[in-house]
Parts: structure tokens; sequence; C-alpha cells
């Protein structure tokens, strides 16, 4: 199902060793040059017809914005069956603030394609997470009160299907007033037929200091949700050192460790829909990584004469280029990566998988998780 390109590989060379028709092998690994391999590239050979059926019926779901384009969201399905729709605000009166671009189409889109569609909450402000907003939300209950009154009829006359908390930089002294304002949300949507769901940085021990997770906690939020989707990835990230995005021994420890506060059934990794170009030399404060696609990584090692390398242990492709005279270095996902994820998923019988995000296109590994009755 999975193949790796070697020196002197073509296309029809592959089509005619598998039986997988080229025309098919472009377009599901959507191949910008049909005459261009790059040694180390990893392919999805699919006969038509088949998929990967490698979600096995878990959940699979991502998050998007309103202003994604309507054929690349389309890729997703009917892989998809949970459609994150980010993001709805709050104001510090508990005001609930709609999303900039108008979401209904993409509820509408959900439905007709077999999947269900989520309210997504966070405490956005001047496009940034605010703590104080969150700090205001949680120590008052009339606000608190107030918001999920005007979420729950949101929720019912534009048919959503729930309601997903992703809130970051949680003071330390708001943990348990977090929690409790989670299960009173999941109390009042579940009398309602809905469903409450909640996002958490990656944690590995309880007494874990960082701004990101010092006022996340584990047991409680997985008492007062429905799910709780845990945000692995990002250890790689723009203004960090370079490596895997998502690196699987990383996000193994995370797994593990929520595995001893929340029970399986109620957790959904996350999985990257990116990665990251580097300029070289690294210099922290001063180095910023550029967010690209996965498709856009080959083809960018494709345009540079590139070698992609298969990290052991990240399980996670990466190459390097040089390019105007400047070094760099790029980590991604392929479809390698995401069966190594999946791996994890079923290993320890999780819930299933969400996405950040649906913003770029990644066909094959939609084809992939697709149920082959699909």
């Amino acid at each position: 199902m999975i193949y790796v390109v070697q020196n002197g590989d073509t296309l029809e060379g592959i089509s005619r060793e598998t039986g997988v028709p080229v025309w098919k092998i472009v377009y599901d690994n959507q191949l910008s040059d049909r005459n261009i391999l790059v040694p180390g590239q990893a392919l999805l050979l699919l006969p038509p017809g088949e998929s990967g059926a490698l979600a096995g019926g878990r959940r699979v779901g991502g998050y998007a914005y309103p202003l994604v384009e309507p054929e690349i969201l389309g890729q997703a399905f009917p892989a998809v069956k949970e459609l994150l729709i980010f993001s709805y605000g709050f104001t510090f009166e508990g005001n609930l603030v709609p999303p900039p671009q108008d979401d209904l189409w993409m509820i509408e889109t959900a439905w007709n394609r077999g999947a269900e569609p989520l309210m997504v909450l966070t405490p956005f402000s001047g496009g940034a997470f605010n703590n104080q907003l969150v700090k205001v939300l949680v120590e008052n209950q009339e606000i608190q009160d107030k918001l999920i009154e005007q979420m729950l009829v949101t929720v019912s006359d534009r048919g959503y299907a729930g309601v997903d908390i992703d809130f970051e930089y949680i003071l330390p002294e708001n943990r348990e007033q977090y929690a409790e304002f989670v299960g009173k949300t999941r109390q009042k949507m579940n009398e309602n037929g809905y469903r409450v769901s909640v996002a958490v940085a990656p944690k590995t021990s309880d007494g874990q200091k960082g701004l990101l997770v010092e006022g996340v906690d584990y047991a409680l939020l997985g008492e007062s949700a429905d799910a709780v989707f845990l945000m692995t990835y990002e250890w790689g990230y723009t203004y960090g050192p370079p490596m895997a995005v998502a690196p699987l021994d990383k996000v193994r420890q995370v797994v593990e460790y929520a595995l001893t506060r929340i029970p399986a059934e109620k957790l959904i990794m996350g999985i990257p829909n990116y990665g990251y170009d580097w300029p070289l030399p690294y210099e922290r404060g001063i180095t910023r990584a550029r967010t690209i696609g996965n498709v856009e990584a080959v083809e960018i090692a494709a345009d540079n004469g590139a070698v992609i390398e298969y990290a052991p242990v990240a399980q996670s492709p990466w190459f390097t280029y040089r390019q105007s005279g400047m070094e760099h270095v790029v980590w991604f996902e392929d479809v390698r990566s995401i069966e190594a994820k999946w791996g994890l998923v079923r290993e320890y019988g999780l819930s299933g998988a969400w996405y950040w995000n649906l913003m770029r296109p990644f066909r094959a590994n939609w084809l992939l998780l697709r149920d082959s009755s699909l």
C-alpha cells in the first residue's frame, strides 16, 4: 500500500510492478509533475475501487476555518466524520461571538457528506488566546450561564451536533473552575441532545510546569467532558528548533500519561496536517520557520533535488536543501508517519484521531483512512 521511491524509479515502472495505474498514483498522491519523483518519497498505492481502511471504524475528525477552500475540504470526506468549525469566541460580558466568515455552508456540507459539525469555542481576543477572558468567565457563574445559553441557542438554530471547548494558557489558579465550566456546559448540552469535547495541551505528568499545561487537569477534564482531544503536535514549531512536529516517541509519552487519568474510549489523539521549513543555522528568538503543507513539502524537495529521509524514532520524514545560498531543513508528514500515528491509536485503543487542520491538501491521508465500503 505504501511504496518508498528509490533512485531511478519511474511512475510507469512502479505501475507495472504494482498494477496501480499511473493516473491513479498521480491523482491519489497529488503529484504536480508525473516525470519527477523524489528519492525517499512515500507513495500511497491503491488499486481502483480500494481504500486503506486504516481508521478501522474509529473517530476521524478535523478542524477547519470557514474560509477553507471547498475543494480542499471536500477531499477529506468521506473519511472525516466530525468537522470542527473554528471558531466562536466570547466577550468579557459572556456574549457569544461568531466567526468572521459565515459557518453555515460548512455545517450543511458536513451533514450532506455524512459528517457531524461541531462548534469550536475559543477565548480569542485580538487574534490570540486570552487567559484573562478565561479567568473572568470561569470565576463568574452569571457570565457562564449567559454564554452557555447563547451556545445552546446557536447550536440548535444552526444545526451543530455539539461543542468543542478549546481554551489555552489557562491560569493555574483556574484549573478546577475551568473543569467545572466544561462540566456545566456538558450537562446543559447533554440534556438537549448535544455532546461536549475539550481540547487539551500535551502533558506527561500532573506536576509538569509551563504556561500551556499548568491550568489543565487531565483527570478533572476527563470527568467533565464527553471526550478529550490531545493536541499532540507542535514539538517542532514556528520559533522553535527544527524537529518533527509530532515525534511519535513524544506523542506516545502524552498518550501513556493521559491513559492514567482518562479512559481510552474518551481519548482522541491529535495529528498535524502540516510541516515546517526552517532556514539554517537556527538562532533562538530570530529564526522563524515557514508553515507548509505535506504535499507542498514534497514539491519543495522535488524542485531542489533533495532526498527525503525518514527518522526512525520520531517516525517522521525530513530533508535538507539549499536555495539562494541558504540551507533549509523541512519536517513534515507523509503516509508512513500517518500510518505510524494511527498504529498508536489502535495500540492503546483510543477513540480515534482529529487533525489540525483541514486547510491544506493531503488526499493520500484521507484515502488511507477511508473505510473500504465508502
